[in-house]
C-alpha cells in the first residue's frame, strides 16, 4: 500500500499560493493611491466606504478576454491580457455614468506559475491605477487535469457606484440626438474567433508587426468620460463597442429608434488585409471598425462634447427608422 498523499502531490501548492498573495501586494498598492479599501487587502471579502456618495447606486459588470487570449499567450503578452481583462469590465461600468471602484479577478491555471500570474496582475494594475479602481481581491485556482498546461482562464468583475441623479438614462433619447464616436486602439478583445480563422486559412496575410498591432490592449475610456464631465456635458447614453459591433451595441439602447452612421476609415495598419477575407456586411457586426466608444447627446450639446476629450467625431443622428446602418466614409 502506498504512502498517504498530500495536496501538493495532487498538483496544488497552497503554500506557494499564499506566498504569491504577499508578492503582489506592491501591485495592489498602486491601485490605492486615491481610493482606499475599508480594511486590509487579503481578507475574505473587501469593503469600501460609500459615505461620500449622497444617493449611491451600485453598478456591476463582468467579462473576460475571449479567444484573443490564445494569441496573447502564444506571443507572451500577459500584461496586455491583464489590461484587456480590466478594460472590458471597467468600460461597461463607465457606460452607466458610474465610477469604477473595485475590481476582482479569477485566474484558472494548471499549476501555479508565479511569474505568469504576477505579469497578468501587473497589467491589470497598470490600467486599474490609471482609472483609480482598486484591485480588491481575486481567485487563483490551480486545476491540474482540468485546465491544460498551456492555457490560462481569465475572468474579471468590476463594482462601481454612481450618484442616482447622475446615472445615464437612455430612455431620454429622441430623434435628432447626435452620436459621437471615439477611436479604438486596436481590434480590442472581440471578434478574435474570426481573426484566428482568417489567419489560419490565410497564413502570412498580415505581417508579424501588424498582428502585434492588432493585439494592442482594449482602450480604457475613463479619460473621455472624465473630460466630458469636466465640460459640463451629460450624455443621454454611452456605448462600449464590443462583440456585435456598432449595430448591436447601439440597438440595445434604442426603443423605436435607429441611426444611419458614417464612420471614418479604420486606420489600423494591416486591417484592410484582414477585412479582405471577411464578409463586407459582417465586419460591422463583428469588429468595432475603429470606433470603440459612442456618446449620444442632444443637438445643443454636440459642440461642447466635441471639444471635450480626445478624438470625438460625429457619426450621425437618431432617426425614427429602427435599426443601425453603418457605412465607411468614402466607400
Amino acid at each position: 500500500m502506498g504512502g498517504k498523499l498530500t495536496y501538493q502531490q495532487a498538483g496544488v501548492d497552497t503554500r506557494r499560493a499564499a506566498a504569491l498573495v504577499g508578492d503582489i501586494k506592491s501591485h495592489v498598492a498602486r491601485t490605492q493611491q486615491n481610493r482606499k479599501l475599508l480594511g486590509a487587502f487579503g481578507l475574505f471579502a473587501a469593503c469600501y466606504d460609500l459615505s461620500s456618495y449622497k444617493e449611491p447606486v451600485i453598478v456591476t459588470g463582468c467579462d473576460g478576454v475571449g479567444t484573443k487570449l490564445e494569441l496573447l499567450l502564444e506571443h507572451d503578452l500577459l500584461e496586455i491580457a491583464g489590461k484587456d481583462l480590466v478594460a472590458m469590465s471597467v468600460n461597461d461600468i463607465l457606460t452607466t455614468g458610474g465610477d469604477p471602484l473595485l475590481f476582482l479577478d479569477y485566474i484558472g491555471i494548471a499549476a501555479l506559475d508565479e511569474e505568469k500570474i504576477t505579469r497578468l496582475i501587473a497589467g491589470m494594475c497598470d490600467y486599474l491605477a490609471s482609472c483609480d479602481c482598486i484591485l480588491a481581491g481575486g481567485e487563483t485556482a490551480e486545476m491540474p487535469g482540468i485546465v491544460p498546461a498551456d492555457v490560462i482562464e481569465l475572468s474579471g468583475f468590476c463594482i462601481g457606484c454612481a450618484e442616482k441623479p447622475e446615472l445615464v438614462d437612455p430612455s431620454t433619447l429622441q430623434v435628432g440626438d447626435v452620436l459621437v464616436g471615439y477611436k479604438s486602439d486596436s481590434i480590442h478583445a472581440n471578434g478574435w474567433s474570426l481573426v484566428r480563422r482568417v489567419l489560419r486559412e490565410n497564413p502570412g496575410c498580415v505581417s508579424d508587426d501588424e498582428l502585434l498591432g492588432f493585439l494592442e490592449p482594449t482602450r480604457l475610456y475613463h479619460d473621455v468620460v472624465r473630460d466630458i464631465r469636466a465640460a459640463g456635458v451629460k450624455p443621454k447614453a454611452f456605448a462600449h463597442i464590443t462583440g456585435g459591433g456598432l449595430p448591436e451595441n447601439l440597438e440595445r439602447l434604442f426603443r423605436g429608434f435607429g441611426a444611419d452612421l458614417e464612420i471614418p476609415k479604420w486606420e489600423l495598419p494591416g486591417i484592410d488585409k484582414l477585412l479582405a477575407h471577411v464578409d463586407s456586411e459582417d465586419r460591422f457586426h463583428t469588429f468595432n471598425m475603429g470606433i470603440g466608444w459612442v456618446a449620444i447627446v442632444s443637438p445643443d450639446q454636440a459642440e461642447a462634447i466635441l471639444s471635450a476629450g480626445p478624438g470625438g467625431t460625429i457619426l450621425g443622428t437618431l432617426v425614427d427608422t429602427e435599426g443601425v446602418r453603418v457605412k465607411v466614409r468614402g466607400e
